[in-house]
């Protein structure tokens, strides 16, 4: 183990053996995990027999889904047992190679969904041969840098007992630290946003044409932020879409997404999760009339109170977002934010405080806020109702998650009440409209 530890440290640290020959390489972290493992008769290996979940009428278990042993592992470690709506219709068809096309909310298990039919396609169809740098066999393209990282994340929690690694192509990040990730052994799965990867592509830092699993996120979000024209681009350094298998998926099935899929994946299998409510029942949704100038009077007060353990504030625009913060931060309140002029080192650092609980309060963008999935966040406050009633539904499942309860606040003022009618349609139920409770305005 020793001389195996060694071996890998001289390799990474020595640049010459960036060109290694990657079947050794290989051979080296094999033996390097082998010698880890305890494998002795007093502790024996982890096999799927151990992970027990009894059957269970109307519910797919992830053991009837015939998948690798050192999967199953990560999914027993992160404490799944069924399969949720949209991973037990997508998965039967995914796992076989099949094109799929699937439209499901976010919290609904979707990145779960496609980790597993990656994963479990690479570890039953590993590489025979020689093996280059910067060359991913799968590929997520995602529309925001907090939800590439929050996939990344996810990654490297399903398959930590598998071996394959994870990079991170994400703008505001140091590109040479990334390129060295990439060069620095063989890469396996690259998440991204497509600016980063653009620039990856257009320096020859990274090669896609053996891409075997090529996996879209959010499709309406890429294109309501313009990003299409670079995705496009993207996946013609793929290989043809009979060669590969591309996974698509989007909250809403407009007529300009199910035109991309057509041109982008391969007689897909479609899958359509409704959910039973638009918006979670856990939220109790109240919207408070006020004038423009009382808001931010009522904000301070609320977040002073007790009941607001963790809170999201959202606005519409960064210039609001950076008013709202300052303003928040005169008030003697502990608060972050996030938007997209702020660093990526400052918003990983600020969001990993909120995480942690250092600061109670965020305040953030709907494009910065994609990304954000915290449990035991008590509070959503929508300082600014938004202009797309979608970004409505996705501001208050910041909160609510995970079966506990939560509460969202909205402001309706005379600048953007006019915004509340297609909300309710969104919803299919009105919003009790009532003044903030008493002292509020003090």
């Amino acid at each position: 183990m020793v001389v195996v530890s060694r071996c890998l440290m001289a390799i990474i640290k020595n640049k010459r053996w960036a060109v290694l020959n990657c079947r050794l390489l290989s051979w080296l972290v094999e033996l390097f995990l082998l010698s880890k493992s305890n494998t002795h008769p007093g502790n024996p290996a982890w096999t799927p027999e151990q992970f027990v979940v009894e059957p269970e009428e109307g519910k797919t278990r992830f053991h009837d889904l015939d998948l690798h042993p050192t999967l199953l592992r990560g999914i027993e470690t992160l404490g799944f047992q069924y399969c949720s709506p949209i991973q037990a219709q997508i998965l039967p068809h995914t796992l076989q190679g099949y094109d799929a096309i699937g439209k499901a909310q976010t919290g609904t298990g979707k990145t779960a969904a496609f980790l597993i039919t990656l994963f479990n396609d690479m570890l039953n169809h590993p590489v025979k041969g020689e093996r280059f740098l910067a060359e991913p066999r799968a590929l997520v393209i995602a529309p925001t840098r907090e939800l590439v990282m929050q996939i990344a994340a996810d990654a490297r929690d399903l398959g930590r007992h598998t071996g394959l690694s994870t990079v991170t192509l994400i703008g505001g990040a140091d590109y040479q630290k990334q390129l060295q990730q990439m060069t620095s052994t063989v890469v396996d799965l690259v998440v991204a946003t497509p600016g980063r990867l653009i620039d990856f592509l257009q320096r020859r830092d990274v090669f896609l044409d053996n891409v075997e699993t090529l996996v879209l996120d959010e499709g309406d979000r890429m294109l309501d932020m313009g990003f299409i024209p670079q995705v496009k681009r993207i996946v013609r350094a793929t290989p043809a879409k009979k060669d590969r298998q591309t996974l698509m998926f989007s909250a809403t099935f407009t007529a300009d997404v199910l035109n991309l899929a057509q041109q982008w994946t391969f007689e897909p299998v479609t899958v359509e999760i409704e959910p039973e409510r638009v918006a979670t029942a856990s939220v109790d949704q109240q919207v408070w009339l006020c004038a423009s100038h009382e808001r931010m009077r009522i904000l301070t007060n609320v977040l002073r109170s007790p009941e607001t353990v963790s809170t999201i504030v959202f606005a519409n625009r960064r210039d609001q977002v950076r008013n709202v913060h300052e303003k928040l931060r005169r008030a003697g309140i502990s608060c972050g934010m996030l938007s997209g002029e702020i660093t990526q080192a400052k918003r990983t650092k600020t969001l990993s405080d909120f995480k942690e609980g250092r600061i109670a309060v965020l305040v953030a963008t709907d494009v910065a806020g994609r990304g954000i999935h915290v449990e035991g966040v008590s509070h959503v406050v929508n300082y600014n109702l938004p202009e797309d009633p979608e970004d409505y539904v996705h501001r208050i499942g910041r909160t609510g998650r995970a079966g506990a309860d939560g509460i969202s606040i909205s402001f309706a003022s005379e600048d953007d009440a006019f915004l509340l009618p297609d909300i309710e349609t969104l919803l299919g139920e009105p919003l009790k409209c009532i003044r903030p409770p008493e002292g509020l305005l003090d």
